[in-house]
């Protein structure tokens, strides 16, 4: 008998949507939307009625109703900082995502479709290590600057889901166990992970850490401050530079990594000293961890869509892996994940935790 698992993943331009029979997927699809579509809409929350249609056609595409659910599970969108884990869908957290209490993004749909698809049959729905997993120790909040916290914002859910895959598979448990974990994207956060929770993170989002194919990473602060006061650029124009137009895109005019290292391989020294540099950085970022850890690390695990190249994977290794044995986990899990999440509390292993405000 099929015990399904119905995932949500919201995204700017997409609704991605996965079925899971005990954790091995069934179906996918990534559902676009067009700009005509998404700017009907005023406010992220308006669009909920429109994916959600788009949804359940898809179960119907599938000979799939709701009731042939065991759960719905949504991805986890701005909240309050909380620990990670698989959270119950209720309504504290519907009211802050409806509310956009916390920011506006589109993973704030992922809790209030899945609550409402699932409530056609009365199951259950959750959330799984959202953005916000706030697990951080005491020491790692200061930030230097009396009045600045360091913040927790990191892809929780892929590092917390290849730490649980590569650690079963060396028969660990990831709530016994450390892990490094460096997932390179767009941007790169880089986790200290010790017995189940993310202790530090080189938090990308916030401009720390090491360069990547659009953001500068961490900058050397009294030049940063003086450009901005003789560009008289705006905090606005700041953020644009630091998260969008810094790191390689900088230097190359381009984020594509395929292309940089094609320009490489061409003999294009520019390039090389560039993607040299990035590997250089994420290394010293995973010794930095390497020392939260004490020196005590089972694994370290490069994730994320920029560890499919074998130059930039290859260059970090030979850097690091004399602290810990280095895995690779190309890409990203988010769907598996979040079916796995809801798996563990439907299958008893984990208590769902409860979102209060």
């Amino acid at each position: 008998m099929e015990q399904l698992i119905l995932a949500i993943n919201p995204g700017s331009t997409s609704t991605k949507v996965s079925l899971f029979d005990q954790g091995m997927e069934v179906t996918t699809q990534t559902i676009r939307h067009t700009t005509e579509e998404i700017s009907q809409f005023s406010r992220i929350h308006n669009q909920k009625d429109f994916r959600k249609q788009l949804i359940l056609e898809f179960l119907v595409k599938q000979n799939i109703t709701v009731a042939d659910l065991l759960a719905v599970v949504g991805r986890g969108g701005l909240l309050k900082p909380i620990p990670g884990g698989t959270y119950l869908v209720g309504a504290d957290m519907l009211a802050d995502l409806k509310e956009e209490k916390f920011g506006s993004h589109a993973s704030n749909l992922g809790a209030r479709l899945a609550y409402e698809i699932a409530q056609v049959a009365d199951l259950p729905a959750y959330i799984v290590d959202p953005v916000v997993v706030d697990e951080l120790i005491p020491l790692a909040r200061i930030s230097g600057l009396k009045g600045i916290e360091r913040r927790s914002v990191a892809h929780a859910l892929n590092q917390k889901a290849v730490a649980r895959k590569v650690l079963a598979q060396q028969n660990k448990a990831y709530e016994e166990s450390t892990a490094i974990v460096v997932h390179m994207g767009g941007g790169t956060s880089i986790g200290a992970h010790l017995n189940g929770k993310m202790i530090d993170i080189v938090n990308g989002l916030d401009g720390e850490g090491p360069y990547t194919p659009e953001r500068t990473g961490g900058l050397p602060l009294m030049d940063f401050s003086e450009k901005m006061v003789t560009e008289k650029w705006t905090l606005a124009q700041a953020k644009k530079i630091i998260a969008g137009k810094g790191g390689v895109y900088s230097y190359l005019q381009e984020t594509d990594l395929r292309k940089v290292i094609e320009q490489m391989q061409a003999g294009d020294q520019e390039a090389r000293y560039v993607l040299e540099g990035m590997c250089y950085q994420v290394a010293k970022g995973i010794g930095e961890m390497a020392t939260v850890l004490k020196g005590n690390v089972d694994v370290i695990i490069l994730t994320g869509g920029v560890s499919f190249a074998e130059f930039i994977v290859e260059s970090i290794q030979d850097s690091v892996s004399w602290i810990a044995p280095v895995e690779v986990v190309p890409g990203e899990m988010e769907m598996e994940a979040l079916a796995e999440g809801a798996l563990r509390v439907i299958q008893g292993k984990e208590t769902a935790k409860e979102y209060t405000k």
